[in-house]
């Protein structure tokens, strides 16, 4: 049964892109930190746009802390250990971690052990994460919630 961790981001004076923004970054760094546990992540976004704006954080990563990734469909013929996607078909192979960045909760989401989801400081963005802590738990999703800011 896959497990769900809603990382609930820190209340900061910011517009609602600002909002985004810190989840896109906090994402990155626990896509980082499931790569140097050697976990294969998959990073769901909500579209191309998006997917881009991911991919360019990471490159932007220090050298030092580089975090090998691609977009669906491009790099390696195995996938490199973080990969970018937005269609409804997921990752091109299995992954450990599904981290979560779509407004809804992907049709693949049960074929992870973990999924990572976030609760933004915006209240839009917290009205549509509770849409999908309900979505999670109708599919029978363990679900915690922990504040991001520990």
């Amino acid at each position: 049964m896959p497990n769900a961790l809603f990382y609930v981001m820190p209340a900061k004076a910011c517009s609602p892109a600002e909002s985004i923004e810190h989840v896109h970054q906090f994402a990155c760094e626990l896509a980082q930190q499931a790569f140097i546990a050697q976990q294969l992540v998959y990073i769901h976004s909500q579209d191309k746009a998006q997917a881009y704006d991911v991919d360019e954080l990471l490159w932007k990563f220090e050298p030092q802390s580089f975090v090998p990734h691609n977009l669906k469909g491009e790099g390696p013929s195995t996938g490199a250990p973080v990969e970018i996607g937005f269609d409804n078909l997921g990752p091109n192979k299995n992954r450990h971690l599904l981290i979560n960045l779509a407004d809804q909760v992907p049709s693949f989401a049960v074929n992870f052990g973990q999924i990572i989801d976030f609760v933004a400081n915006d209240a839009g963005q917290k009205a549509i994460a509770r849409e999908r802590y309900r979505q999670y738990r109708s599919l029978g999703v363990v679900l915690q919630t922990q504040d991001a800011s520990q």
